[in-house]
């Protein structure tokens, strides 16, 4: 049987709550297939953490099917560029659409729901929100299993990193980039 897409609407605070626990049970799920014991859990703890202010500033959104949060994701017009290592002085510096790119963030999809266009839909609904405030580009730091989504999205590998969380473990993960206006690499 073929699950039908849920639709997409921008989140709200009551969400973060279900968000969070979206965000805990698809690191636990997913993560082990690329990362050990330590790794996965080090992420559930500090990597699947809600930036609230996605949702304060409008540019969060979730899938909703069955009155549960199946996928969600965002994309930011401020400089933290993903949750995990900590908190920045400059996180909440607003970028200029001009010279630097719009941030893909806190992205998860609950397993049973993967591989079903949901997180294209959310990468899409970023790129046209993001374009339409003047950005030409997007990045983003991808942990191993959302790079698969981003290439095919159209992002492009700029460099390896490693995350080191509070708790002192090293998640590794990809910087990626794309121009706004860039056509995905899979239709």
């Amino acid at each position: 049987m073929t699950k039908e897409t849920p639709p997409q609407r921008t989140a709200t605070l009551a969400d973060a709550p279900a968000i969070a626990a979206l965000m805990r049970a698809s690191v636990l799920e997913l993560f082990p297939r690329f990362y050990d014991d330590r790794q996965t859990a080090s992420a559930a703890e500090h990597i699947a953490h809600l930036d609230l202010r996605l949702i304060e500033d409008g540019t969060y959104f979730v899938h909703e099917a069955d009155g549960e949060i199946v996928a969600c994701g965002g994309w930011s017009r401020r400089n933290k560029t993903h949750a995990g290592a900590g908190d920045a002085a400059d996180d909440d510096r607003p970028l200029d659409p001009a010279t630097e790119p719009a941030r893909i963030r806190a992205m998860f999809v609950r397993g049973d729901w993967t591989r079903r266009g949901l997180g294209r839909a959310i990468l899409e609904s970023c790129r046209l929100a993001a374009k339409a405030e003047g950005f030409t580009s997007l990045t983003l730091t991808a942990t191993m299993p959302g790079v698969p989504l981003y290439r095919a999205f159209g992002f492009t590998e700029v460099e390896r990193v490693t995350v080191t969380t509070p708790d002192g473990v090293d998640v590794p993960g990809a910087v990626m980039s794309r121009d706004i206006d860039q056509p995905d690499s899979i239709a």
